[in-house]
């Protein structure tokens, strides 16, 4: 049979094998989700990007198009960028508090 002592030295060996397996567990968990996050916000990011992109030429073509159009060097401009600010005016008032909710629900999504 074993001696208190040896089976309390077994017990402390144990304990700290336990312990040191859930700290590398835990570790691995956290990077497991922190990569699964940053990969996600890349990929929102460069989605981003690309869709800004898209946005500024698709309105320098329109821009210079309405131009042509109306025999003018600058009035398409001006109507683009109306259009712009009236976009910008109606989300700010109508839909800011929706699309603050949105984007907390994906970030605590994403984290949890």
């Amino acid at each position: 049979m074993e001696t208190p002592s040896a089976s309390i030295e077994s017990l402390i060996e144990r304990l700290e094998t336990y312990g040191k397996t859930t700290f590398d567990l835990t570790k691995l968990k956290i990077l497991e989700k922190s990569s699964v996050v940053i990969t996600s916000w890349v990929y929102g990011i460069l989605i981003f990007i690309v869709g800004v992109l898209f946005t500024f030429f698709s309105s320098i073509g329109l821009a210079l198009m309405l131009n042509d159009r109306l025999n003018s060097a600058c009035i398409g401009f001006f109507i683009v960028a109306g259009f712009y600010l009236l976009a910008g005016a109606l989300l700010y008032f109508f839909l800011h508090n929706r699309i603050k909710k949105i984007f907390t629900d994906l970030i605590v999504s994403q984290t949890l």
